[in-house]
């Protein structure tokens, strides 16, 4: 669990947002999403903006209940959750083949746990992609924390136009974070625009599975809660995201939803009827008790008008979350692999 405190919380939410103007931030943030009646085009087209706003409102949220890597996990009986998550990172490494050396790109890489981890239990050299100016400065100050700093770094720009060379990285990976992407095409073909040929790029994609309906309205309502609390212009079918990689020029390795085979479901830490002293914060009480101090600390004027409807935006985003794992229409782990075919030599 995170280290962060409440006076950490309170001084992170809005992140590089005057604190005065954080609760006309937090306004414009929830007029985006169908939730409050806004238009998915408007998002798609506007995305850069609300995905920003949505980062600098809620990552010290983020930190506080969760720790430095925004991500879930499928989890073994008898495991933590922190355990499980830097297994999943594990896991990506493996699949990706890193050794010792090698240039690696973390596409929309938060505050950079995952970068740190994987860096560390690799011994490769990270780039961490992010359009947000909070999370690269937390980033930048984590990594000087743990020594990464000389062979792991941060880069700002825009997953849809990233500012590198042809060719430049001997891996991509993006832990749940290209869901943020307008149009996930454009996107991946970025990706493997700056992926050398013949090497792979991994995903964790948040997804809507094949039960999705889109007729019926509490599957519509779940989704829209789950795309105004994690900042989302939409939020894709699986085979709408392999079919993006394939149209993007990639050949599949493989492809699997993880959180089929998870014995402890991904969502328990996120489900109110669970307690756990391990993750408290996540818990019904825990989330009684944030609620409360973040209301007493906007009350005395430490934390920015507009935090609690922060926090009431990503309840809702959990209760979204937990729903519709349970109906089996959503996952925040849809993992492929796909490579770039070795004769590409653009």
């Amino acid at each position: 669990m995170s280290k962060q405190g409440a006076f950490d919380l309170a001084s992170g939410v809005g992140g590089k947002i005057n604190k005065e103007e954080v609760l006309s931030a937090v306004d414009k943030y929830e007029k985006y999403h169908g939730y409050y009646g806004g238009e998915e085009e408007e998002r798609k087209n506007n995305y850069t903006d609300m995905v920003n706003k949505y980062y600098d409102l809620c990552t010290s949220f983020y930190e506080y209940g969760w720790g430095e890597s925004f991500h879930f996990a499928p989890r073994w009986k008898g495991e933590s959750l922190q355990e499980s998550i830097k297994r999943h990172e594990h896991f990506l490494a493996l699949q990706l083949g890193l050794k010792p050396g090698q240039k690696v790109l973390d596409v929309g890489c938060g505050i950079g746990g995952p970068l740190r981890e994987i860096a560390r239990f690799s011994s490769t050299s990270v780039t961490g992609l992010n359009n947000n100016e909070y999370q690269i400065s937390r980033g930048q100050v984590l990594n000087r924390k743990v020594g990464l700093d000389q062979t792991c770094n941060f880069v700002k720009g825009d997953f849809m136009k990233m500012p590198f060379p042809d060719n430049s990285f001997d891996a991509v990976y993006a832990i749940e974070a290209t869901c943020h992407a307008p149009d996930p095409v454009g996107c991946y073909k970025e990706i493997y625009r700056v992926l050398k040929p013949g090497q792979c790029f991994a995903v964790y994609e948040w997804c809507m599975t094949d039960s999705y309906n889109p007729n019926n309205e509490e599957h519509n309502r779940i989704k829209a809660e789950i795309e105004l609390g994690n900042g989302l212009p939409e939020v894709r079918l699986t085979t709408q995201c392999l079919e993006a990689a394939k149209q993007a020029g990639f050949e599949v390795v493989w492809d699997k939803d993880l959180a089929d085979d998870s014995p402890v479901p991904w969502y328990l830490p996120l489900d109110t009827s669970h307690f756990s002293l391990s993750s408290f914060r996540l818990t019904a009480v825990g989330r009684l008790f944030t609620r409360n101090l973040v209301s007493a600390l906007e009350y005395v004027g430490l934390a920015p008008k507009g935090s609690q409807r922060v926090q009431a935006f990503l309840e809702k985003a959990a209760e979204g979350l937990v729903g519709g794992a349970k109906k089996g229409i959503f996952t925040p782990m849809y993992f492929f692999v796909v490579r770039k075919p070795i004769s590409d030599s653009q």
